[in-house]
């Protein structure tokens, strides 16, 4: 039986920074609520010094989105909180406007699975300003890091070329739900299994183990733990072989597999878990083969990622399994994405035209981009060639589209638009409020990781110095940006 839950269907509004909240009592105060702005959620860097990243997290959002609401509990807490000349931070009047506050944005937003780049929308939010703030702080929790661990899982997936990877971090994860985000994320990003047993039954996922050395521990010989092990699971028997001695633990297993065979169960595979990990898979194999087991799977895991991994295989380690922790839930080697949510267009204040908004820097990546943002993406026999960030309230008249990197105006690049060559990433999510898209199933988002994974060159998905894929502003649009930074130089 599939078992779903909407692991997000409790009220959340109030995960989020005071400053959210300080922001919108500002905007209340100065009768600036129902100004209709644009925002967009986007990162600047590509995580892990790769060159691409996957969206991840839509479906938190989703549900989210969907049960926003501030309740007589929440509006109690607010009325608790104090000024620095400790009296009421907000009025009672404000708090009664907040418990009155109905979700009603459009929301767009790159589908779950996608293949992103820095400075593109991931998600962009078009409503009432304070609605806009309020949602800020828990938009970006939740696709940071579940965008994170995706596209770490899918690096780590890619190094195992096409061999199994399963996701077990649970126990060095960062709490409870990062440790239920990250396998979620890690699925998604191409693991084919994992062992939290919690998220297989939230979300459908395939679960998976073997045991641990407590179990060898426990009984007076190797032999023993592996036969009494193999008596009460036998349709489960991958055995951890490095407790004591690696290469004497194998023999024990292929011991313990030969009593399995005779009952007609099958010997499914022993797990290293310490050592020279190419040496010792190599010489496993060996034995393995030797006595017959030559459909018998090693397992290994011990501190992986896909640098080590990468290494393995070129090492033509003996290896079919990939057990992976530590370092793809808590994305080790970098922890955290760093996405931005910023402001990118304001109704004026007579309501007739938008006012487009860029945030100066001195540095030149911090810089934002204005307008109401739209990704195109093109193709060339069925490889993605560049993107094109553009405005959609000025969208090109011709067929012919030059895109900018906003870092280096000297990068440019020429599109032509075909029929059928090119695609738009940010689909409608809510209308009004109203959720007009369909959740996919996580197996579907996975599928589709895999399939953009493949429209992108290798030189791009290496791990050393990869290749930079061509994202840039629309001519137009990096034009516009140009003109107002100018502009607002000026006034400085």
């Amino acid at each position: 039986m599939k078992i779903t839950r909407n692991l997000y269907s409790s009220n959340l509004t109030l995960l989020t920074d005071l400053y959210q909240l300080t922001m919108a009592y500002g905007y209340w105060k100065a009768g600036m609520t129902d100004r209709e702005a644009v925002f967009n959620l986007f990162f600047r860097r590509n995580p892990f010094k790769g060159g691409y990243a996957i969206a991840c997290g839509l479906s938190y959002v989703i549900d989210f989105l969907e049960n926003f609401n501030i309740s007589d509990e929440d509006v109690a807490y607010l009325s608790t909180l104090k000024g620095n000349d400790d009296k009421q931070l907000f009025e009672p009047k404000f708090l009664d406007y907040l418990q009155q506050l109905e979700f009603t944005c459009d929301v767009d937003a790159v589908e779950e699975g996608s293949v992103v780049f820095p400075q593109e929308p991931l998600i962009r939010i078009k409503g009432s300003l304070i609605q806009c703030q309020i949602l800020e702080t828990l938009l970006l929790n939740m696709v940071n890091f579940q965008s994170l661990i995706a596209t770490k899982s899918s690096r780590i997936c890619l190094a195992a070329r096409g061999e199994e990877v399963l996701e077990f971090g649970l126990r060095r994860a960062q709490g409870i739900d990062g440790g239920l985000a990250a396998s979620r994320a890690a699925y998604i990003g191409g693991c084919a299994a994992t062992s939290n047993v919690l998220a297989g039954k939230l979300f459908d996922i395939p679960v998976k183990g073997t045991h641990a050395h407590s179990w060898v521990m426990s009984f007076e010989s190797e032999i023993e733990a592996f036969e009494t092990y193999a008596e009460a699971l036998p349709n489960n028997c991958i055995f951890l072989v490095d407790t004591y001695d690696t290469i004497e633990g194998v023999k024990h297993a292929i011991k313990a597999g030969n009593r399995l065979k005779e009952k007609g169960y099958k010997f499914a595979g022993i797990r290293l878990d310490s050592g020279d990990l190419a040496y010792l898979s190599t010489k496993a194999r060996e034995l393995l083969d030797a006595a017959g087991f030559t459909e018998t799977v090693i397992v290994a895991s011990n501190d992986l990622d896909e640098h080590i991994i990468d290494s393995l295989k070129q090492q033509d380690a003996k290896i079919n399994v990939w057990g992976v922790g530590t370092k793809m839930v808590t994305a080790y080697d970098q922890p955290a994405l760093g996405g931005v949510y910023k402001l990118s267009a304001l109704r004026n204040k007579e309501n007739t035209a938008w006012d487009y908004k860029v945030k100066l820097s001195e540095q030149a990546i911090k810089i934002s981009t204005p307008g109401i943002q739209q990704i195109r993406r093109f193709y060339a026999n069925g490889e993605c060639i560049g993107d094109a960030i553009y405005d959609e309230e000025n969208l090109p008249k011709n067929d012919n589209w030059t895109i900018i990197d906003p870092m280096d105006m000297t990068r440019r690049k020429k599109m032509t638009i075909v029929e059928g060559e090119y695609k738009d990433l940010l689909k409608p999510i809510f209308v009004n409020g109203k959720r007009v898209y369909k959740k996919p199933d996580l197996q579907t988002i996975q599928a589709k990781v895999k399939d953009e994974l493949k429209t992108l060159h290798r030189s791009i998905k290496r791990f050393t110095n990869p290749h930079s894929y061509p994202v840039g502003l629309e001519k137009g649009l990096y034009d516009l940006k140009t003109d107002l930074i100018l502009k607002l130089r000026e006034v400085e």
